[in-house]
């Protein structure tokens, strides 16, 4: 009796597992893999710091220091790699995206107020200059 039970509601378990299809399922906001490798590093350095302690404060032997080290070591290096392939795919994916416009110059103004610094020239009269940022003192062209 009890095994017939089991077996309904199992089938019936099943049964609506495979009708959830895919696209019904809520969309997950997923973590790029530059951000898990960045987690992933920080993630195994501090794990080498905690060991270092550890070993230092007397709670490690010599040779369970140094198999924890490597495998560490080893998976860091891993990540690291995996990183450097990623900023090497990274310019050809940037390369579609237009680079940003360029500062632009002040606009030449005729009896306007000019940067003692970088020589600037604004129509108005300001605190700090707009393009080094230094005090223009009251300056004036």
């Amino acid at each position: 009796m009890y095994v017939v039970i089991a077996a309904a509601v199992a089938i019936m378990a099943l049964a609506w597992i495979f009708m959830i299809r895919q696209q019904d399922l809520p969309q997950v906001a997923g973590v790029t893999p530059w951000k898990h490798l960045e987690g992933r590093k920080a993630s195994i350095y501090e794990n080498l710091r905690d060991l270092q302690f550890e070993y230092r404060t007397g709670k490690l032997s010599d040779a369970d220091y140094q198999q924890t080290k490597t495998d560490l070591q080893a998976e860091l290096a891993t990540v690291l790699a995996e990183i450097d392939r990623l900023k090497d795919e990274a310019p050809a994916a940037t390369a579609a995206v237009p680079a940003k416009p360029a500062k632009k110059q002040p606009q030449q103004a005729s009896a306007g107020y000019t940067c003692p610094h970088c020589k600037a020239q604004f129509d108005k009269a300001l605190k700090f200059c707009g393009e080094c940022g230094k005090p223009m003192a009251g300056a004036k062209a």
